[in-house]
């Protein structure tokens, strides 16, 4: 493992972050396990963040890549592609936006870049309000919107951002107030930026904001954002990258949570429905995804391998109820991550819905963020047998829960368990 840790440094960048002291090599999976290169099995709680979605090898979407990749891979977005099309109808119909076009590209990334391209042109206009915290993709454009310093490594743009209150209930100007209150706020605090400034393209944001730690406002709050922006034809983009298919266990889309005003003017996807494979893309109405006035393809998005997979994958989700798999096996959970915080003083607080989960921790005694703990936490869940994430606004201090969603209650059990000791350890 060291040589090949020694080889990754020597020609991969600095940047490129690997977790733990002893970088873990994971060589296979079944269902909600991995094991690494030494034979050891993990019960894995971040699912290649967020990415593993039914199961690891799930049979249904093996053998829909292997009987595709026994026909064609790849043909490009220039010809016609059943698969892609077939993926797309699917899509249109659950995304709940009328009129729907898809667009498929490989990452969420791509499909943000995606949909900020759409918003500026149909908008002509390349001001953007976007959610502190939040986190959209690693591109030029995607970094100029997100507003969490950890992820933001240049401050160019070609985009003039806004950021917004709202995206973290529990800190910041409004987090003393009730959620009622939080929300009038906010909506005031829209409007006062809204009276500073041309009117923007768009709204981008995360329901639950996925790399800032789980964080998310009350129901509600971008449905009463959406009212005031509505006003100025300013259009609404959910970035449903990690809170789609259905995760969260109560809506199968983040937004629905805030859908009181109607659906997005266009959401973005990835992750979750390639189970691994790189599928990603944008759900438009029709006059917002045809406002391009220039050619455009995607060469590698929408290749029939990947649709192949994401087809496979989205019938099992639907046809085993994972949604409400994880509505109940999340719950159960969550409630047992609040007991295991309820007897210790640095976790401040358990967050989540589904199996979206967030333990924030903080120095005991304060409400300052405490990322060395987290830190200690994560190796000693790796070294215990479970696999979890990271994230946090101001420092990395929140732990990120995002199991398969075909997760068991006894594996829920299991992976709590572990977990309480590696919190117990480091308070």
């Amino acid at each position: 493992m060291n040589d090949l840790y020694d080889r990754h440094r020597a020609v991969l960048p600095d940047w490129l972050a690997l977790y733990y002291e002893d970088p873990l090599e994971i060589t296979h999976g079944e269902g909600r396990y991995v094991w690494d290169a030494e034979g050891r099995r993990y019960l894995d709680f971040f699912g290649g963040i967020l990415t593993t979605m039914t199961a690891h090898a799930l049979p249904e979407v093996t053998k829909a890549v292997s009987e595709q990749a026994g026909r064609i891979i790849h043909s490009s977005t220039l010809y016609l592609s059943r698969p892609m099309v077939e993926l797309a109808e699917r899509i249109a119909q659950l995304s709940g936006i009328p009129d729907a076009r898809v667009f498929f590209t490989t990452s969420g990334t791509e499909a943000n870049d995606t949909a900020l391209l759409l918003a500026t042109t149909y908008r002509r206009s390349n001001t953007i309000l976007a959610m502190r915290n939040s986190y959209h993709g690693r591109s030029f454009s995607s970094i100029g919107i997100t507003g969490n310093r950890g992820w933001s490594p240049t401050s160019l743009s070609p985009l003039q951002t806004l950021y917004v209150h709202g995206g973290v209930r529990s800190r910041g100007p409004f987090a003393h107030l009730d959620d009622d209150a939080f929300v009038a706020a906010c909506v005031e605090d829209l409007k006062d930026l809204l009276g500073h400034t041309r009117a923007p393209a768009a709204l981008i944001a995360e329901p639950i904001q996925g790399v800032g730690g789980f964080t998310s406002p009350p129901d509600g709050l971008y449905a009463a954002f959406r009212d005031v922006l509505r006003e100025q034809g300013i259009l609404w983009i959910a970035d449903e990258v990690q809170t789609g298919w259905g995760r969260t266990g109560e809506h199968f889309w983040g937004w629905q949570a805030h859908g009181r005003s109607g659906p997005p003017d266009m959401l973005t996807f990835a992750k979750g429905i390639g189970n691994g494979m790189s599928i990603g893309g944008v759900v438009a109405r029709a006059e917002i995804m045809n406002c391009l006035d220039a050619n455009s393809i995607s060469t590698f998005g929408g290749t029939q391998i990947t649709m192949a997979a994401g087809l496979a994958n989205l019938n099992y989700l639907v046809e085993h109820d994972l949604q409400g798999n994880a509505r109940r096996v999340g719950g159960l959970l969550i409630e047992r991550l609040r007991a295991v915080a309820a007897g210790l003083p640095g976790v401040r607080e358990v967050r989540g819905r589904g199996l979206m989960i967030g333990v924030e921790l903080a120095r005991p005694g304060t409400d300052e963020a405490d990322p060395r703990a987290a830190a200690a936490v994560l190796e000693a869940a790796r070294e215990g047998g479970l696999l979890i994430g990271k994230g946090g606004g101001h420092n990395t201090s929140a732990l990120r829960i995002a199991p398969p969603l075909s997760l068991t209650v006894a594996e829920a059990e299991e992976g709590a368990a572990i977990l309480e000791g590696a919190l117990s350890a480091a308070y």
